[in-house]
């Protein structure tokens, strides 16, 4: 028998093999075990690679549209001085907002609650050019919110924190200061009343149930900052280049000006996400390879049974190469088809995962995806398309790999031995 490897002959073998019912069962319940095992690994891997990614794109868009991407702090933080200094930053290359902040912790009370918060004072221009928040008003506007020389009374409030406190728009909350004044009978921490003129929600709880907008001339006064601010925020066209423009901000920031930039903040936190996604990547690799494994002991029974047909093949010419090449197809045949079916599988579940979590959540009557608990209100996912290429090739490899070994035994097989003992 001759032809080229892998010629239709050799094929068609290997199919039959495969594919005919077989009086030893065990040989194609192995198979089938194979087929799903590889199926189910490969779709596994996808999803969860998939669903860390989208976790980190969110969670990294959250952060980073709530947040600036670089920071000043110290230097030119008078108001004059700060001014020019802004102009200067504005006039990087790559720099889209340079806007001046107060950051403090506080402590809210509303009708029938307290809870502590973060109030952030801004300028009522920045504010609305911070889409993150102006473009995410559940109840009530930002009209009204800066009016006045004095700034007004009126603050922006996240939404759990709102409801949290049991108040809603039109509702007055105290805010009080932890920067207290002095006064015969010791320290008094300032408190002020304001009305809540909006509620927003950025999707991200975190951030919804501890913040809250007001005026910088208002935060200003209620923390005692005089004209000062704590630091100017930076955003930049590409966040990614914020630790390459360090030194230029820092000089434009003026003498005494130190610049920290959003991976340094956020360093402990991206760090740990991608130690999660490299262990869980391995462990999923290795889950792969186990499953690929199964085709070694479907294939060791399939040479076994045909014995018989291996030694009339090699006194009718087929060389060792030959019948390697039929076991080798007949094992990565499974393999090729459970990597497909769990490729598209996976794929399938991935673009449809909001839709999924939705009817899951319909059926069962349970939140399957606690915001308080994981900081988003839905499952991300997001499709590397270069890291489900790779989880394609490795799933073959392993299946190709592992394949090989009782293929390799096939075509070593004596055909005297075989027939004597048939």
């Amino acid at each position: 028998m001759s032809g080229a490897p892998f010629g239709a002959w050799e094929r068609a073998i290997a199919l039959r093999y495969l594919l005919t019912k077989r009086s030893h069962g065990g040989v194609a319940l192995i198979s089938v075990i194979s087929f799903v095992a590889i199926a189910l690994a490969v779709a596994a891997l996808i999803i969860t690679m998939s669903i860390m990614n989208g976790f980190r794109a969110e969670l990294s868009s959250k952060i980073l549209g709530f947040n600036g991407h670089a920071f000043v702090v110290g230097g030119a933080m008078t108001a004059d001085d700060r001014t020019v200094a802004i102009h200067r930053i504005r006039a990087l290359p790559g720099v889209i907002e340079a806007m001046p902040l107060i950051e403090s912790q506080a402590l809210v009370q509303g009708p029938a609650a307290a809870a502590g918060a973060v109030v952030r004072g801004i300028d009522p221009a920045d504010l609305r050019a911070t889409k993150i928040i102006a473009g995410n008003i559940k109840a009530g506007s930002l009209k009204g919110f800066g009016a006045g020389e004095d700034g007004g009374d009126v603050v922006l409030v996240g939404q759990k924190l709102a409801e949290s406190l049991g108040v809603n728009v039109g509702d007055p909350i105290s805010i009080i200061s932890p920067t207290g004044g002095t006064t015969a009978f010791g320290s008094v921490p300032p408190s002020k009343s304001y009305t809540i003129g909006g509620v927003f929600s950025v999707g991200m709880s975190e951030y919804d149930q501890t913040f809250i907008y007001m005026p910088l001339v208002q935060a200003q006064l209620l923390f005692g900052r005089e004209q000062a601010v704590d630091f100017i925020e930076i955003k930049l066209a590409d966040p990614d280049k914020a630790p390459a423009m360090k030194r230029a901000l820092t000089e434009a920031g003026g003498p005494g000006s130190v610049v920290s930039d959003w991976t340094e903040r956020n360093r402990a936190y991206f760090g740990a996400l991608e130690v999660e996604r490299n262990v869980m990547r391995l462990i999923f690799m290795f889950i792969v390879a186990l499953a690929a494994l199964n085709i070694i002991s479907g294939l060791v029974m399939l040479v076994k049974n045909k014995g018989r047909d291996i030694a009339i093949l090699r006194t009718m010419g087929a060389g060792r190469g030959a019948i390697l090449r039929i076991f080798f197809m007949s094992g990565a045949l499974i393999g090729l088809a459970g990597t497909l079916s769990g490729l598209l599988f996976g794929l399938v579940f991935c673009l449809n995962i909001e839709a999924i979590q939705r009817a899951i959540e319909w059926v069962t009557g349970v939140q399957v995806f606690n915001a308080d608990v994981y900081f988003l209100s839905h499952v991300p996912a997001k499709v590397d398309w270069l890291e489900v290429t790779g989880v394609s090739l490795w799933a073959l490899a392993a299946s190709f790999v592992f394949t090989l070994i009782p293929a390799w035994r096939a075509s070593r097989l004596d055909p005297v031995e075989a027939l004597r003992y048939e």
